[in-house]
C-alpha cells in the first residue's frame, strides 16, 4: 500500500491489533481497497478524503467487538449509493459474500421513494432500516457508529443541516442506543447533539461540573480511598473507578426536570466492579456501614433488569465531608453489557442468526412490523416508534409475580394486551392492588394489576383505540376488528367517504361516486373498494391519507355545473327524491319527520343512517350503534333502513343545539359537582340534565345531559372535563 493508504487504514489496522477477535484481516483489506477504489476523487465537506469516514465508522464497529462481515460492510456502506454507476448489491455479493451486501442494502437509503413529502421520504427511511435491523441487528449497530462519526465531524456541514442531523440524532438514533444498551455510543450521541441544539446550556452545564468537580476533587479521591481499603480487606478481587454524570443527562435533569445543580445527588459516581452477583450485594453492605445512605437512592437493577439489560446495583450516599455521590456495584460481565448492550452478548451461529436471548430482546422491533402491516399512516408509525422507543418504561406486576414492563402512561387495556391478546379482547374491567378501577387508569411502577374477564364479552370497544398508548394494543384491537367486524367496518368506512365527498359542495351522482372511490382505492394499493372501505372501517387507514386524493379525482370527475342543478337530478346515494329536515338529509322520503335516536343521540359529524319507523317517521341514528347493528342482522327490519346524511359538514354547521349524553366517572369529593358545572359554564354550554350515583367505595358516576353543537364541539367539553382534577374518565352515552 502507498503512504495515504497506509494513513488512513492505519487507525483501523490498530484497532484490530488490540482486539480480541480473530478478524480475517485479508477480507477485511479487500473490502477496504475496493471502497478506496469507489470512492476514489470524493472528499467530505471538511476537504478530507471520503474514504477515511468508512474507516472511522468500522474503526468503532471493531470497538464494539462485532465480526468480520460487519467491518466490510462499515467499509463499504456508502458505496451502492455513492458509487451507483460503479458497483451494485451484486457486485459486492460476488466479492464479499451474500451476508455483507444484506448488510450494506440495510445501511443504504431508499433512492427512489414514492410518497407525497419529505417528512414521509424520512419516516420511509426510518422503516426500511427498522426492517433490515429486524432481520439483523447489526444493521442498526454499524448505523449507530456511521451517525457516530457524522456528529463527530458535524462541524464542517452548514449551520441548518447541523441542527437537522443533531436533531435527528437526538430523537431517533440515541434513543436507539439506549434501547438496545449501547451506554458508550448513547452519551456520546446525546452530547454532540446537544452542544449543537442548545451551545449555550451545553456550555453552562460545562462549566458547572469542572467548578463543581475541582471543588470537590479532594473530598471525593479521599473517600475512593477509603472505599479501596475497606474491600481489600473484605478479600474482594475489584476495580474501582469514578465517572461524572454526562453533560445532557444533567442538562435534562436541570432545564427538563426543574432541579438545581445542588439537587443532582449522582452528580459523581464511583463504579465498582466484582467478580460475582454475591460480591455485588456484599459491597453494597460495606458501603452503607461506610456511608450515611441517601433515603430512596437505592435500585436494585440487579433482580429487576432494565429492559435494555443493564443490570447494577445503585445506592446514593453521604461522604463524612457532606458530599453525595453515587455509587454503582456490578460484575464485570454486568459492566460489558452496560456499555456495550445487545453487541455485548452478540453470538452468530454460521455467521448467520443470533441466540434467542438476543431475539427475546428485540421483540419491540417486530411489534413495529406488526403495527405497519396494518396501518399506511406514516405518523402512526412514528408514534408507535416513539411510544417504543423514547418513553420511560414501568414495571408492573401480575397477580401471580410476573413483571410486564410497558411504556410510562399506559393504561389497564395496555397491560391487558401486552399479557396476551385474548386477555385483552375478553377484559371487562380491571383491579388495581386489589381495587377496583377504571380500564382507562393508568399503572405505577410497583403496582400489581389483575385483569377482568368474560367468556360473555362482545370484543373490545372502538373507543379504546383512543384510551390505549401503546402500538402493540392498538394492533390488537384493530386487529379484532378486522377480522370480527368487517361488515361493520366497511359500513362506517364508506359512511367516512360519503360525508367526506358531501363536503365537497357540489352535486354528484352514484357512479360518479363509485368512479372517485375505485380511482382513490387504486391509489392507496387496493383493487377492491370494500377492502378499503374496510381498513377505514377498523381504524387502519385513516381519512386524513386520502383526503387530498379523494379532493383531486372529485375535481377531476365531477365538474363545475354550467346550469342551475335541481334537487330531482342530485344522486346522492340513490335514485329517490331527498328531503332535509332538522339538519338531516334522509334519501327518498318527501316530506318525512326525523328525530333523532335516543339511544346513540348523533351529532353532526358522526356517521348516521336511518330507520323508517311505524308512523313516527324516520329516526336517525350512529351508524355504528348497537340498535343499528342488531336491526341489520334482522331480515324483517333490513329493508327498512335508510341513506342519511347531515346537511352541512361538522366544521360548517349552523349553531343548533343537539343533545349530547356524557358519562364522567370521577373520585368522590364534596366539590365535584360545582367543578363540573363551572366547567360547562366557562364553556357556556347547556346543562339539560344530571345525575349521579355511587359507583364504588371513592368513586362517583355523574351522567350528562348538555347542549352540543357538533362533534368537535363534543370533543371540546369532554377535554375540558377529563382536566378537572378528580375526573378518572369521561365516555360518551350513559354509564351504569
Amino acid at each position: 500500500m502507498d503512504t495515504e493508504t497506509d494513513l488512513v487504514f492505519q487507525p483501523l489496522e490498530d484497532a484490530l491489533d488490540h482486539s480480541e477477535r480473530n478478524y480475517n484481516r485479508e477480507k477485511i483489506r479487500a473490502a477496504y481497497e475496493y471502497a478506496k477504489e469507489l470512492h476514489a476523487g470524493q472528499t467530505r465537506q471538511s476537504g478530507e478524503p471520503y474514504i477515511s469516514h468508512p474507516v472511522a465508522v468500522a474503526e468503532i464497529v471493531v470497538g464494539l467487538g462485532l465480526d468480520t462481515d460487519s467491518v466490510c460492510a462499515a467499509l463499504l456502506h456508502d458505496t451502492v449509493e455513492d458509487c451507483a454507476d460503479k458497483t451494485s448489491l451484486d457486485l459486492i455479493s460476488e466479492k464479499f459474500g451474500q451476508n455483507v451486501a444484506m448488510l450494506v442494502d440495510g445501511l443504504t437509503k431508499l433512492v427512489q421513494i414514492n410518497v407525497e413529502d419529505k417528512e414521509e421520504a424520512n419516516i420511509e427511511n426510518i422503516r426500511k432500516m427498522l426492517l433490515a435491523m429486524s432481520k439483523d441487528i447489526r444493521v442498526i449497530f454499524i448505523k449507530l457508529c456511521d451517525r457516530l462519526h457524522n456528529m463527530r465531524t458535524l462541524a464542517a456541514k452548514k449551520e441548518d443541516r447541523r441542527r437537522a442531523i443533531a436533531l435527528e440524532t437526538m430523537y431517533i438514533y440515541a434513543p436507539l442506543a439506549h434501547r438496545l444498551g449501547i451506554n458508550s455510543i448513547k452519551q456520546e450521541l446525546e452530547n454532540l447533539s446537544l452542544s449543537y441544539l442548545d451551545p449555550i446550556g451545553y456550555s453552562e452545564v460545562k462549566n458547572r461540573i469542572e467548578e463543581r468537580y475541582g471543588q470537590s476533587r479532594d473530598l471525593i479521591n479521599e473517600a475512593k480511598a477509603s472505599i479501596e481499603k475497606r474491600l481489600t480487606e473484605s478479600g474482594i478481587h475489584f476495580e474501582l473507578n469514578g465517572r461524572i454524570k454526562s453533560i445532557y443527562s444533567l442538562y435534562n435533569k436541570m432545564y427538563n426536570h426543574n432541579k438545581s445543580f445542588d439537587q443532582i445527588y449522582d452528580f459523581y459516581a464511583l463504579r465498582i466492579i466484582v467478580d460475582t452477583e454475591l460480591e455485588c450485594y456484599t459491597a453494597l453492605g460495606i458501603i452503607h456501614e461506610m456511608f450515611r445512605s441517601i433515603p430512596g437512592r437505592f435500585k436494585d437493577y440487579i433482580s429487576n433488569p432494565k429492559p435494555n439489560m443493564y443490570r447494577s446495583l445503585h445506592t446514593s450516599v453521604m461522604s463524612s465531608s457532606g458530599i453525595p455521590f453515587e455509587v454503582q456495584i456490578r460484575t464485570f460481565e454486568m459492566h460489558r453489557v452496560a456499555e456495550y448492550g445487545i453487541a455485548a452478548h452478540w453470538k452468530y451461529k454460521s455467521g448467520e442468526t443470533a441466540s434467542e436471548s438476543i431475539d427475546e430482546k428485540l421483540q419491540w422491533v417486530s411489534r413495529l412490523f406488526e403495527i405497519e402491516d396494518d396501518t399506511q399512516d406514516p405518523e402512526e408509525f412514528m408514534d408507535a416508534f416513539k411510544i417504543d422507543i423514547f418513553r420511560d418504561e414501568i414495571f408492573v406486576f401480575t397477580p401471580k409475580g410476573d413483571v410486564i414492563v410497558l411504556p410510562q402512561g399506559s393504561t389497564m387495556i395496555d397491560f391487558a394486551y401486552a399479557i396476551h391478546s385474548g386477555v385483552g379482547n375478553k377484559m371487562v374491567g380491571a383491579k388495581l392492588n386489589g381495587m377496583i378501577v377504571p380500564i382507562d387508569r393508568e399503572p405505577q411502577t410497583g403496582d400489581i394489576v389483575e385483569i377482568l374477564t368474560s367468556s360473555a364479552s362482545k370484543g373490545p370497544s372502538r373507543d379504546w383505540l383512543n384510551i390505549v398508548k401503546t402500538g402493540d394494543a392498538k394492533n390488537k384491537i384493530r386487529q379484532w376488528f378486522k377480522k370480527e367486524k368487517r361488515t361493520e367496518n366497511i359500513a362506517l368506512g364508506k359512511a367516512e367517504i360519503e360525508r367526506e365527498l358531501h363536503r365537497m359542495g357540489r352535486p354528484y351522482t352514484e357512479e360518479q361516486q363509485n368512479e372517485i372511490v375505485a380511482n382513490v382505492a387504486r391509489r392507496v394499493g387496493m383493487q377492491d373498494t370494500e377492502d378499503m372501505y374496510n381498513m377505514l372501517g377498523y381504524g387502519g387507514m385513516p381519512l386524513s391519507k386520502i383526503a387530498a386524493k379523494l379532493r383531486d379525482e372529485f375535481d377531476r370527475v365531477v365538474k363545475e355545473p354550467q346550469t342551475e342543478v335541481t334537487a330531482d337530478k342530485v344522486k346522492l346515494a340513490s335514485p329517490r327524491r331527498v328531503k332535509a329536515t332538522g339538519g338531516v338529509i334522509v334519501d327518498g322520503e318527501d316530506g318525512c319527520v326525523t328525530k333523532f335516536a335516543r339511544c346513540c343521540n348523533p351529532l353532526p359529524g358522526d356517521p348516521i343512517i336511518g330507520f323508517i319507523t311505524r308512523g313516527f317517521g324516520v329516526s336517525i341514528h350512529k351508524i355504528d350503534c348497537p340498535n343499528v347493528l342488531a336491526g341489520q342482522a334482522n331480515p324483517e327490519q333490513r329493508d327498512r333502513f335508510i341513506n342519511a346524511h347531515w346537511e352541512y359538514g361538522a366544521a360548517d354547521s349552523p349553531a343548533d343545539v343537539y343533545e349530547a349524553l356524557i358519562t364522567v366517572v370521577a373520585e368522590s369529593s364534596i366539590s365535584l359537582l360545582a367543578d363540573i358545572t363551572s366547567a360547562l359554564a366557562d364553556m357556556k354550554v347547556s346543562l339539560l340534565g344530571i345525575n349521579t350515583q355511587k359507583k364504588g367505595p371513592d368513586t362517583m358516576l355523574v351522567n350528562l345531559t348538555v347542549g352540543c353543537k357538533n362533534i368537535g364541539h363534543y370533543d371540546s367539553i369532554v377535554s375540558r372535563l377529563r382536566g378537572i382534577k378528580s375526573v378518572l374518565s369521561v365516555t360518551r352515552g350513559f354509564g351504569k
